[in-house]
């Protein structure tokens, strides 16, 4: 991009640098991971950049070839941005990312929002105790401007996942985001939220419990 500075590094993580590190940049392609966002859905995962600042950003993502705008149906509706091939090739360094800055002190008071949510997730499970299974599972996090249904899939080891609903899912886990954080990173059991009745399994509970089972929070570093 001829009109940002450039390291003027040949080294490949210098390249990379020129593409994605100015501020915001990597946090907008986290919220674009699970599938096409609105404008307005962009600006309230990321409630700390400034309306110039994000458009900036996504300008900048455009040139670079990692994100695309288009016109979509439902459920989406109207104009939104999406990951390109190259942009979604950022998942895997995203997910070490995540694993990384999950072993420093958490000093921040906010709360994660969806996105970021099922990222530190899919960094935090462990793939030992992935193995030798697969499964689907709907979660559907209730926010207040709505429920985000979220498909996550055990295969080869790995949970991956993708915003929409899970037909033929072998469970569902169901509730507000503030009762599904502290369940997953195991700060709360999933039995007593079910007893309460602040989360709802449908199917198979026995995956679930199975999957969270395999969510181990890191110890800061």
């Amino acid at each position: 991009m001829p009109d940002r500075r450039s390291y003027d590094d040949p080294c490949g993580i210098a390249r990379a640098l020129d593409v994605v590190g100015e501020r915001w940049a990597l946090l907008v392609v986290r919220e674009l991971l699970l599938g096409p966002k609105r404008y307005t859905d962009l600006a309230r995962g990321l409630p700390g950049s400034s309306p110039t600042v994000l458009s900036q950003r996504l300008r900048d993502l455009e040139a670079a070839g990692l994100v695309t705008r288009s016109g979509t149906g439902p459920p989406v509706g109207g104009r939104v941005y999406e990951l390109t091939d190259r942009g979604r090739a950022l998942d895997d360094v995203l997910l070490a990312l995540g694993r990384w800055g999950s072993r420093t002190v958490q000093t921040s008071a906010g709360e994660l929002g969806t996105d970021a949510f099922v990222l530190a997730l899919r960094t935090t499970v462990d793939p030992a105790r992935l193995a030798g299974w697969s499964a689907r599972v709907e979660l559907r996090v209730e926010e207040p401007a709505g429920t985000d249904r979220i498909a996550l899939t055990v295969g080869d080891g790995r949970l991956s996942a993708v915003r929409g609903a899970a037909p033929g899912a072998d469970a569902s886990l169901a509730g507000p985001a503030a009762v599904l954080r502290p369940v997953a990173f195991g700060r709360r059991p999933l039995d007593a939220a079910l007893a309460a009745g602040d989360l709802r399994v449908d199917g198979d509970a026995a995956v679930v419990r199975r999957l969270l089972a395999a969510v181990v929070p890191p110890v800061p570093a």
